[in-house]
C-alpha cells in the first residue's frame, strides 16, 4: 500500500499567499517563499503553488517566485495557474517544479492533457477539477432573465448527487460532470486528479467525502482531496472513507492550527499508512 500524503497548498495572488472561502474574501497568510521552506522543513510531502488569479487576469505563472520557492525546497512541488500550452508547462519544469497543475485550459483544450503527457510523462501532469454539488432531477433555475445567469438550485446532500466543473477560478459553470471528466482526464494521460470542492472551499467544515469517494472510485489514478479541512479528523475522514491518496490543506497549516508532524502522528495513530 502506497503512503498516504499531506501536502499544503500554496494559493498566490500579487506574489503573497492568501485563504479565502468558497474562493472569496481573500486574506493574506504570508510569503510563498518562506512558507514553501518552512513546509518542506517541516516534513510535508509535497506542496502545491498555485497562482490563483493567473487564468482570469490572462497573464503567466510568474516565474521567477517558482524559481525562487524551488531553490529552498526538498520535495516534489507542484505549480498551477495561467498555464496555455506545453511552452508553458516546458518554462515551469525548467525553473524548478516537479509537477504542473492545469485546470480551466484541461478542459477548454482537452487535447494538451494527452500533448503534454507524451512530452513530459504522466507523473508530471496533475488535472485539477473544482467541482460544485448540484441535485440530479432539480437541475438549474435561472436566476436573472436578462443575464440568463444559471446557479445550482439545491446543494443538499442526496445519493443521487452529481457535482459539476467550474473553471476560471470557481466563476464559470461548465455543465461538465466532475466524475466524467475525471475519468476522461485519466484516459487522456493525466497522472494525478487535484479535487476541490467549492461548496467545502475555506469553510473548515470537512472534505465533501462523497465527492471524494466518487471521483477516487471511477479512476486509477491518484486523488488529491482539496476543500474544507478544518481539524486533523477531517483528513483522517476523507483518506480512510473518501478513499483518497492524499490531502491538501491551507488554513489548519498557514495559520498555525496543526503543525504536519502533528497531523502525521495523528493519522498514524489512526492505521493511515503515512510517512513520518
Amino acid at each position: 500500500m502506497l503512503n498516504k500524503r499531506i501536502i499544503p497548498c500554496l494559493d498566490v495572488k500579487n506574489g503573497r499567499v492568501v485563504k479565502g472561502i468558497h474562493f472569496q474574501n481573500l486574506k493574506d497568510a504570508g510569503d510563498p517563499v518562506d512558507i514553501a521552506a518552512f513546509y518542506s522543513k517541516q516534513g510535508a510531502d509535497e506542496l502545491v503553488f498555485l497562482d490563483i488569479t493567473a487564468t482570469i487576469e490572462n497573464r503567466g505563472t510568474v516565474i521567477d517566485m517558482v524559481k525562487r520557492t524551488a531553490k529552498k525546497v526538498f520535495i516534489p512541488f507542484t505549480v498551477g495557474g495561467g498555464i496555455k500550452n506545453v511552452n508553458d508547462m516546458r518554462e515551469l519544469l525548467s525553473a524548478g517544479a516537479d509537477k504542473v497543475s492545469i485546470n480551466s485550459i484541461a478542459v477548454k483544450n482537452p487535447k494538451l492533457i494527452s500533448e503534454s503527457a507524451k512530452l513530459f510523462g504522466s507523473q508530471c501532469i496533475v488535472v485539477a477539477i473544482d467541482a460544485k454539488k448540484i441535485v440530479q432531477g432539480t437541475g438549474y433555475r435561472v436566476q436573472s432573465e436578462k443575464q440568463k445567469k444559471l446557479t445550482p438550485y439545491t446543494l443538499h446532500l442526496t445519493h443521487n448527487s452529481k457535482w459539476e466543473v467550474v473553471i476560471n477560478a470557481g466563476n464559470t459553470p461548465t455543465g461538465i460532470d466532475a466524475v466524467k471528466w475525471a475519468k476522461k482526464a485519466e484516459s487522456l494521460g493525466a497522472g494525478e486528479i487535484l479535487l476541490t470542492s467549492m461548496d467545502a472551499d475555506g469553510t473548515k467544515d470537512g472534505y465533501d467525502i462523497e465527492l471524494n469517494k466518487a471521483v477516487s472510485e471511477a479512476v486509477h489514478i491518484p486523488v488529491i482531496a482539496s476543500g474544507g479541512a478544518g481539524n486533523l479528523e477531517h483528513l483522517y475522514k476523507v483518506l480512510k472513507y473518501g478513499k483518497t491518496d492524499a490531502v491538501l490543506a491551507a488554513s489548519i497549516f498557514h495559520y498555525g492550527i496543526y503543525t504536519i508532524k502533528k497531523a502525521k502522528q495523528y493519522l498514524k495513530k489512526r492505521n493511515i499508512v503515512i510517512r513520518i
